[in-house]
């Protein structure tokens, strides 16, 4: 079997983090949002600038605890 033919890569899209825009609404800073999920700048810091490879389903699930926000509105699928 030729393995090389498995995979292709395609253009399909990417999903981009928008807790920039989740935050400046709520008027929301990022340290408070450290302090409110327990978790340090630096990690906020990284989903604030979309700088992040792999997402954490926990930090997402307690930014959108804390944020009352929809997982949506923090991850947006761009094609």
């Amino acid at each position: 079997m030729d393995y090389n033919n498995i995979y292709t890569i395609n253009d399909y899209g990417k999903v981009e983090i928008t807790l920039k825009d989740v935050l400046a609404k709520k008027n929301i800073s990022r340290n408070k949002l450290c302090k409110m999920i327990a978790t340090t700048y630096d990690l906020v810091n990284r989903y604030y600038n979309n700088k992040v490879i792999r997402v954490d389903t926990d930090i997402i699930a307690r930014m959108c605890y804390v944020l009352d926000c929809k997982v949506e509105d923090i991850l947006k699928y761009k094609k």
